[in-house]
């Protein structure tokens, strides 16, 4: 995946000495207003793009974000450890499957002042979670599928009006669809009849049955 560096994060991350610093955004759906869990692996609050970064210092762990040539839909494991039991109620009250988790790099520069813009370095969704307590500490667990897994599902769609207008709300190709699903329909003549009326006696002679006609 490529991505585009400020000049500021270029010649940080390219520095002899390098202060890397990671971001963990958790959305969780709690009805019209979702719940959002900022941390990052630092010490104290830390704002940047709107929002802020409560830190978690080592107790934040990441496993390793591998990109490869071909499109794979890798995951990864984010934990905490030995944090507040209320520090991780909102995983525990609210759902969270399925729901988006992105990790971002910054970097800070040797004054300490964090480069703007850090970049996502991973994007994907919630998937299963652990969550082991002690006292009044906690540890949770979650493993999170890479957005490409949705790439590797199948997916069910239909050939009817209500599947149609999910994506094209206005249109009605598909409006009949289910009233003419059990009709049959019969094209061309029936097997036996002639044309012409030459002397046919009492039959149908060479008329169209309107049957057979649509």
């Amino acid at each position: 995946m490529s991505r585009t560096l400020t000049s500021g994060m270029t010649s940080v991350t390219t520095a002899e000495v390098v202060r890397p610093a990671y971001f963990v955004r958790m959305v969780f759906d709690s009805g019209e207003s979702p719940n959002v869990l900022n941390i990052w692996n630092g010490i104290g609050d830390l704002a940047f793009g709107g929002n802020t970064y409560t830190g978690t210092g080592d107790l934040l762990s990441i496993s390793q974000i591998t990109e490869t040539s071909d499109i794979s839909a890798t995951g990864i494991n984010v934990s905490l450890t030995g944090v507040k039991t209320s520090f991780i109620a909102i995983a525990k009250d609210h759902e969270y499957q399925g729901r988006p988790l992105t990790v971002s790099l910054g970097a800070f520069d040797a004054s300490g002042d964090l480069i703007a813009d850090p970049v996502i370095v991973f994007s994907g969704f919630m998937d299963t979670m652990t969550i082991s307590e002690s006292g009044a500490y906690s540890s949770i667990g979650i493993s999170v599928e890479n957005k490409l897994v949705s790439f590797e599902r199948t997916k069910v769609r239909r050939y009817t009006s209500e599947d149609q207008k999910i994506d094209h709300p206005t249109d009605k190709g598909f409006e009949y669809v289910t009233a003419i699903v059990q009709k049959e329909i019969i094209w061309g003549r029936p097997t036996g009849s002639s044309q012409g009326g030459g002397g046919g006696g009492g039959g149908h002679g060479g008329g169209a049955n309107p049957n057979y006609y649509r």
